[in-house]
């Protein structure tokens, strides 16, 4: 079967498992808060409406088109990134101004949706010159641009969305061809922003030293972490079974969001969770094995950019929720409860889906684009007597 098919149909399943699990991890709590038990996936399902608006349309716009609408996109982001740090545009939740209210819609995450427009940007910037980034003088605009992003992010605050954008645009120069030298000085001069955020957040220091030490705050810091590890471990094999877990209720913070594998840990045991890591793992092969198969090089960073930040967001998560790695708040895609998040994704896999039905097209004859790298350019197939070049796919 073609990776673009097993894409589209894993996505389907795990956005219809997403909204079961949504109902169950909400609909205790919101009975308990005097709220209808469907008013939260009656939402999910909403988002997830125009979320498949969203992937029809990606998946078959042209890929000229979707050039034009990187660069209003990018400067679209901006604007809303700076607009939510506002206080009476950016809605303060938890300490945390991430959200714009928007009528009739609800809330929408701008950083959502600006993860997608970076993407979409600096694909179409280094194809259209891709022996800039030999140097760092020619990588630094990439740089800068994922820099401003991110540090907007991070004042909101979210350093988890702030990091994934600096390990996609990393991803995207690495395929691309820039030098190891300048990204591993990169990675370093990143290594140390990010020891410097922890470092000056009170809340951060004390998620990492929770981490570091599980059993030294449990009732504080370390409580979410806690509860979640006692929520899968209570699973078992095959769970307490669907709607009959106790910690989203009483105990588990944020069970339908950022904790949902917990939810299903409980409920589900460790046959769910395992389901739930093999479907996501069906994705991210299917992503990048499409983008291993693109015709040109845009299509190629495209591709890879998608398929890293779908793939770096699904490990941030499970590790997380797991006790590997310290909180950082990042959703489980396609499963959690959030709008944004889900629409901005099936958006992605609709662009995967565009790039594979274009790899399965008969090419036009005497031309193809160099998936290696090249700067897609047509290439004369005179003297090969009007045959297709080697190692042409059909």
């Amino acid at each position: 079967m073609r990776p673009e098919r097993v894409l589209a149909a894993t996505t389907l399943a795990l956005v219809c498992f997403g909204l079961v699990m949504v109902y169950s991890a909400s609909s205790s709590v919101a009975l308990l808060e005097g709220r209808g038990p469907l008013s939260l996936v009656s939402r999910q399902a909403v988002f997830g409406v125009i979320g498949f608006g969203a992937y029809l349309f990606f998946s078959r716009i042209p890929m000229a088109r979707l050039k034009r609408l990187t660069v209003p996109a990018l400067g679209i982001s901006g604007v809303l990134l700076v607009a939510v740090l506002i206080p009476q545009v950016g809605l303060n939740i938890n300490g945390s101004s991430r959200w714009i209210a928007v009528p009739v819609v609800g809330q929408i995450q701008p950083s959502e949706f600006a993860k997608l427009a970076l993407i979409l940007w600096i694909a179409q910037a280094i194809a259209r010159d891709r022996k800039r980034i030999a140097t760092f003088k020619g990588i630094f605009p990439y740089l800068a641009v994922t820099g401003v992003f991110s540090l907007l992010i991070l004042a909101e605050p979210d350093l988890g969305t702030a990091s994934a954008f600096g390990v996609v645009c990393l991803a995207m120069l690495f395929v691309a061809g820039a030098r190891p030298g300048h990204l591993g000085g990169v990675i370093v001069a990143a290594g140390i922003g990010v020891a410097l955020a922890i470092a000056a957040a009170p809340y951060r220091r004390e998620r990492l030293l929770s981490f570091l030490d599980p059993s030294s705050d449990r009732q504080d810091a370390g409580f979410q972490a806690f509860q979640a590890q006692v929520a899968v471990g209570s699973g078992g094999i095959s769970g307490v079974g669907l709607g009959d877990g106790l910690q989203k209720a009483f105990y588990l913070p944020e069970a339908h969001t950022d904790m949902i594998l917990a939810t299903i840990g409980e409920e589900l045991g460790l046959i769910g969770v395992g389901a739930v890591l093999v479907a996501i793992g069906l994705i991210g092969w299917s992503a990048f094995r499409i983008a291993m198969r693109a015709r040109d090089l845009h299509q190629q960073l495209l591709a890879v950019g998608l398929a890293t930040l779908i793939t770096v967001q699904a490990v941030d998560n499970v590790a997380a929720v797991l006790g590997v790695m310290p909180i950082t708040g990042v959703p489980l895609p396609f499963v959690s409860y959030g709008g944004s998040s889900l629409i901005v994704l099936l958006a992605c896999v609709g662009i995967l889906v565009n790039i594979g039905r274009l790899q399965a097209r008969p090419r036009t004859a005497g031309t193809r684009g160099d998936s290696r790298g090249g700067n897609g350019r047509a290439r004369d197939a005179g003297a090969r007597g009007g045959r297709r070049p080697a190692g042409a796919r059909s």
